[in-house]
């Protein structure tokens, strides 16, 4: 099947996550994309209901599409560790949800990305000092045209989990994912060295091979 070419121009970007917001636009910015964040747009976050980061995706952009009339992109990305059983997977991001006491006493819901990587580290310790911590991270893009049309692609990223979390460079579990042939986690590493070995810019050069 023939994919379709991605045309430059404005391009819905449906995320309200400032950190991948930078990580895609630095990835399309040679190539003549307009970007806009959906939550720039004042868009709502739809809730994801899928059970794979396809399915996550393809509601995020879908519905980015429809409220625009334009073509939008989404990713669904998250953490999969060897012995959870690929978890938390899918539900990456609910494991920084606050509890509703906690985030109502901070003004309204929020995440913590230390309480995720806090709630991993715990259960990788329920299992003695000699379990596996290998883990990866997945991230799944969806693009949407006004038509229907869609394309999906998916990177990977392999590595371990280190503890306690190290480096401020990135977001979300970061500062606890060192990269397979590094000694530094995420976090640790500067953007352009992260790219190297990132999920992201693995799904973004499959985007590129077949969209633009």
């Amino acid at each position: 099947m023939t994919n379709r070419k991605l045309e430059p121009g404005r391009l819905i970007i449906a995320t309200h996550n400032k950190g991948k917001l930078a990580e895609i636009d630095g990835l399309l910015g040679p190539y003549g994309m307009q970007t806009e964040a959906a939550g720039d747009l004042g868009l709502p976050e739809p809730e994801e209901t899928g059970t794979t980061f396809a399915e996550n995706a393809l509601l995020k952009a879908r519905a980015a599409c429809e409220a625009t009339g334009c073509v939008a992109l989404a990713d669904d990305s998250g953490l999969c560790v060897a012995a959870l059983d690929g978890a938390p997977g899918v539900y990456t991001a609910d494991w920084s949800e606050k509890q509703w006491f906690e985030a109502e006493a901070l003004g309204g819901k929020g995440r913590d990305w230390y309480l995720a990587m806090g709630k991993v580290e715990g259960k990788l310790a329920e299992q003695g000092p000699d379990t596996d911590r290998s883990a990866y991270f997945v991230s799944t893009l969806a693009l949407v045209w006004p038509d229907g049309h869609y394309e999906i692609f998916e990177g990977r990223a392999y590595g371990s989990l280190t503890w306690p979390p190290r480096g401020t460079l990135g977001f979300g579990y970061d500062p606890v994912f060192v990269p397979n042939g590094e000694t530094q986690t995420y976090a640790e590493l500067g953007p352009e060295h992260k790219m190297e070995h990132d999920h992201r810019a693995d799904a973004f050069a499959k985007l590129k091979a077949a969209c633009l």
